[in-house]
This record gives structure tokens, C-alpha cells and sequence, in this order.
């Protein structure tokens, strides 16, 4: 009888777990699956019965994708398997292109970035210049995404790029190649003979924070007397990567809480290890800078420990977590709110926009100019800091 007992809970466990399996009667009464039923006996219905053959796993997706959509969301969305596989390519520091940033106007797009030794730094590319076509195809009210499509291509093939610099044009000739993008860079420049440590972090992906103690460490062997963190255009990322890039600057105490509603509240505090918070900072940042990146922002003004320099932040005030799906495919929704160690939520009340982080030196960039007005200003700010 023991035995039989454990073989019926060993099979009741087994069917539990495999609904599937069960006959239709029984399953109908231990299972309550009627959405699921509601949901394929439309699609089962659409597939037979409509005009023109559909397929099944493009209405699921579509499916999936209007829910999502219905929850009036900007920050949360569903990836069908393609998508989410172009999804994960873009977080992949290597990629097949010239080596630039770009910034979308109505003429084309303006060169904000030449990365050193990149095919476009060796074309003779500057920051300034306007792209106003490739090949032929006009860049005039176009996108950002339309023009760098055409830009980027396989590795070893040429692009043709039309420049505007100084109102002359020029035709340049362009070889493309494989390009590994760095997430932390750092360069040690000198404002009136004191020496500041220019740190640009781009992203907050996994590893980020490691990447940008590195550079840290290397401009301060160099001399560096004060640092700029510049999070310009920097969308945000992995909120461990946040807390990571935050302990380098904070030694101990709060760097942001989260809550959620299937999640309790939760405090997230620095890991050790900073450097000396004797060294003067500022962060540079503009309308670019969110999530993440606005998370370590607020953190360094909330905690005094760096001087916010550039135009308000984007205000955003959520987080989201990416859950992968059978499919190939996955979500990427919105799972709570995080807030500054002051208390502060940048967003203005649930997914909307709000006030961001309100700089304490106001500085915006003319990207038309050879010269970075933003960032000589940080310039001017941290090197007045040193003593």
C-alpha cells in the first residue's frame, strides 16, 4: 500500500507538471487553462478559415506585441526571436563600420565622435563635419537610424560618404572594417596646466564597471589631478553596472533603492574599494543621459561627492528586467521604480517623462564647432576644485 501511495503521488506530480498528458475531461477540471483554450481556438479558427494563408507564429508575435503595447509603456516591449537576436548584436562592442557617433539634423548627420584609429579617423573625418549623403541617397530629414544603416556594412567593402565642412563638400571614399567598440575610455587632458582625467563611459553593460576602473586607475597614474565623468548620450543599461560604476567614486552608503510591485524595496549600498573622494569630479551630462546613467548621476550629487555639469537629464524613473522566452524571443518590461538616495524619483509618476537631474553649471554642446563648449566648461569647474 506504501508503495502504491508513493507511485500515485509520483504520477500525480508528473501529470501536474505535464497537463498535457492528461485525458481532456480531467484536464478541463484540474487545470484551469481557459484563456489559453480561448487563445488558440482563435488563432486555430484565423488559420483554417481566413481568406488567405497566415502564419501562426506571426500572429502569436503580433499578439504578444499589441498586449505589451496596450500597457502604454515606452519602456516596455516585446522581441520576437529576430528582434531580441538584433537586440543582443547591438550591446556587442564589436561591430563592422567607419568608427564614428553621430547626431541626427535636418541636413543629415553631424559627427559628434571620430574613434581614434577608426577607418573614419584616417579619412580624415572630424568632429563637426556633416554627412549629407551616402552614395547617393540624400541624408536631408532622414533619421539616425536610416543614415548609419547605410554607413555600416560588411567589413572590407567601401561607403561613400558626402561632407560638409566649413560650407565646402567633399567626397570621401571610406573602407569599412571590424571595429571593437570600447563601453569606458580615458584620456588625460590640461586646463591651465592642471591635469584632468577625461572618462567617457557609453553604456551600462555587463562588465562596464571593471572597464571604467581601469581607466580611472590609468589617468590617475598619469597625473590626473581631478576627473570628469561624461555620461553624455549614455541611455542607460544594467542597474548592477550602475552600482558597480558608483562604487568607484563613493565608498560606503546608499547608491539607490528599487521597489516593485512583485519585488520588496531594496537598497542598493557601495561595494568599497573607491578612490580617494579628495579628488575632485564632475559629472558631464544632457538631455542623453537615463536610467542607469541618471541612477549614477543622482547618486554623486545626491552624496556631494561631484558637481553635476551640462542641461537636465532625461527623467526616467522606472527600471526593467528582460525575462527570455521559449520562443526565441523575449520581454522586456517594466518592473519597478528606483530612487536617489535622497529619496528622489527622476520620472515624472509611474513610465512618464519627468524633471530629470537639474545640472548645477548649465552647459550645452554646439555640435556645428570644433571645440566641446560642455565639456571645457567641466573642464573649468573640476580644475577650479583642486587644491
Amino acid at each position: 500500500m506504501v508503495a502504491a501511495t508513493v507511485l500515485v503521488l509520483l504520477v500525480g506530480i508528473w501529470l501536474g507538471g505535464h497537463p498535457s498528458w492528461m485525458p481532456s475531461s480531467l484536464r478541463n477540471t484540474f487545470v484551469d487553462d481557459s484563456n489559453g483554450q480561448l487563445v488558440n481556438q482563435v488563432l486555430d479558427l484565423i488559420q483554417r478559415n481566413y481568406y488567405r494563408p497566415v502564419s501562426r507564429s506571426q500572429l502569436l508575435n503580433k499578439g504578444i506585441a499589441a498586449a505589451v503595447s496596450s500597457l502604454d509603456d515606452p519602456y516596455s516591449h516585446y522581441y520576437d526571436p529576430s528582434s531580441y537576436r538584433g537586440f543582443l548584436d547591438e550591446s556587442n562592442p564589436h561591430l563592422n563600420g567607419i568608427g564614428i557617433d553621430v547626431q541626427n539634423e535636418p541636413g543629415g548627420l553631424r559627427v559628434v565622435d571620430v574613434f581614434s584609429g577608426s577607418p573614419a579617423a584616417k579619412a580624415g573625418l572630424e568632429r563637426g563635419d556633416l554627412i549629407v549623403a551616402v552614395g547617393p541617397t540624400s541624408l536631408a530629414n532622414r533619421s539616425a537610424d536610416f543614415g548609419s544603416n547605410l554607413i555600416r556594412g560588411r567589413a572590407g567593402t567601401a561607403v561613400k560618404l558626402t561632407i560638409v565642412r566649413d560650407n565646402h563638400r567633399r567626397l570621401v571614399s571610406i573602407v569599412r572594417a571590424s571595429l571593437v567598440v570600447p563601453v569606458a575610455t580615458g584620456q588625460v587632458v590640461s586646463y591651465h596646466g592642471v591635469k584632468v582625467g577625461h572618462l567617457v563611459l557609453t553604456s551600462f553593460t555587463q562588465g562596464s564597471g571593471v572597464e571604467l576602473r581601469t581607466q580611472v586607475d590609468s589617468v590617475l597614474h598619469q597625473g590626473a589631478r581631478a576627473l570628469i565623468l561624461d555620461l553624455r548620450e549614455n541611455g542607460g543599461g544594467l542597474l548592477d553596472e550602475a552600482v558597480n560604476v558608483t562604487s568607484i567614486f563613493i565608498p560606503d552608503g546608499t547608491i539607490v533603492s528599487t521597489d516593485g510591485r512583485s519585488q520588496p524595496r531594496q537598497v542598493y549600498v557601495a561595494k568599497g574599494g573607491a578612490i580617494s573622494t579628495s579628488i575632485p569630479m564632475v559629472v558631464l551630462v544632457d538631455r542623453g543621459t537615463a536610467s542607469a546613467a541618471e541612477i549614477v548621476t543622482g547618486a554623486l550629487q545626491d552624496r556631494g561627492r561631484a558637481k553635476v555639469v551640462g542641461t537636465r537629464t532625461y527623467g526616467k524613473g522606472v527600471f526593467q528586467e528582460i525575462q527570455p522566452l521559449a520562443n526565441g524571443g523575449a520581454l522586456d518590461i517594466t518592473v519597478g521604480e528606483y530612487f536617489t538616495p535622497n529619496g528622489h524619483n527622476l520620472g515624472g509618476g509611474g513610465v512618464a517623462e519627468g524633471a530629470g537631474i537639474k545640472p548645477d553649471i548649465y552647459a550645452v554642446d554646439d555640435p556645428r564647432t570644433a571645440v566641446d563648449e560642455a565639456l571645457v566648461a567641466a573642464e573649468r569647474t573640476v580644475a577650479g576644485e583642486v587644491r
